[in-house]
């Protein structure tokens, strides 16, 4: 069975820290290109984070800086650390993987979605 299962969400207050994870089961991450969006109420999901096949990466422009992404290969999971949030990172994350479109969707290009989603994760940035 192929998933894509993410923990980490949850409430934290401005300025603090939360780290994603996402974790596959039924393939193997290392060779798939994976983004990590979010959706908050009444917008549009928008890329946050994307990683190609090659190993690059690019981060959405509201979020450069404070976001980083990475890979454990041997836990087949890949992190979202998230720092410094403000109350306009509330959304719904969500991981991503595909093997060819994924990097190209999350970084705002178009074409087809990613083929595999985690269930989403609720992160809440709230005094």
């Amino acid at each position: 069975q192929v998933q894509l299962v993410e923990s980490g969400g949850g409430l934290v207050q401005p300025g603090g820290s939360l780290r994603l994870s996402c974790t596959a089961s039924g393939f193997n991450l290392h060779s798939y290109e994976i983004g990590w969006f979010r959706q908050a109420p009444g917008t549009r999901r928008e890329g946050v984070a994307c990683l190609s096949s090659r190993d690059e990466k690019t981060y959405n422009d509201s979020v450069n800086g404070r976001f980083s992404m990475y890979r454990d290969y041997a836990k087949n999971t890949v992190y979202l650390q998230m720092d410094r949030l403000n109350t306009r990172d509330t959304a719904v994350y969500y991981c991503a993987a595909d093997s060819n479109n994924a990097f190209y969707y999350c970084s705002g290009y178009g074409g087809p979605p990613p083929v595999y989603w985690g269930q989403g994760a609720q992160v809440l940035v709230s005094s």
